[in-house]
């Protein structure tokens, strides 16, 4: 029995991702609007979030609809109880050194209730959506009350 060399494990491993990757698409006014809210975020003095879902007909990655969120608890309402969402988050916050930052992250909002099949349809993407959005850092949510304490996960990556 011949085992494959771990050069190819890994190459086969990296073809699969890409494979999985292709799978999904960004229309080019969505990546255009992803690089203007990600430049345009970066001084912001609140708060900002915005909301993205892939469509199942054709794995095409979109903004959900045109609404920039500057508050957590309309943001919460706004995520749907049994499906999951990709939501950009730009959070100007003052760090325990005094130091002003404003963390540019993805929330990976994967609710306990929702069907495999949208977990799976989500996961697959997750690295996709994180590359093509160019954030610092992906934080998983379970729960819309998890966004109550995003201050202090955001805090914690001094």
């Amino acid at each position: 029995m011949m085992l494959p060399s771990p050069c190819s494990i890994g190459s086969t491993h990296n073809s699969e991702l890409y494979k999985h990757a292709r799978l999904y698409t960004f229309s080019s006014e969505t990546k255009e609007k992803l690089r203007k809210f990600r430049l345009g975020t970066s001084r912001a003095k609140d708060p900002q979030a915005v909301i993205y879902q892939i469509d199942k007909s054709n794995l095409e990655i979109a903004q959900a609809d045109d609404t920039v969120y500057t508050n957590m608890q309309e943001l919460a309402e706004e995520l749907p109880p049994h499906s999951p969402r990709y939501v950009l988050l730009s959070y100007p916050l003052t760090l325990a050194s005094g130091r002003q930052s404003v963390p540019y992250v993805l929330l990976y909002y994967l609710p306990v209730t929702c069907n495999a099949e949208l977990r799976m349809l989500y996961a697959g993407a997750k690295e996709l959506m994180r590359n093509t959005a160019e954030v610092g850092r992906v934080i998983e949510l379970a729960d819309t009350e998890d966004l109550e304490t995003i201050e202090e996960k955001l805090g914690g990556e001094q």
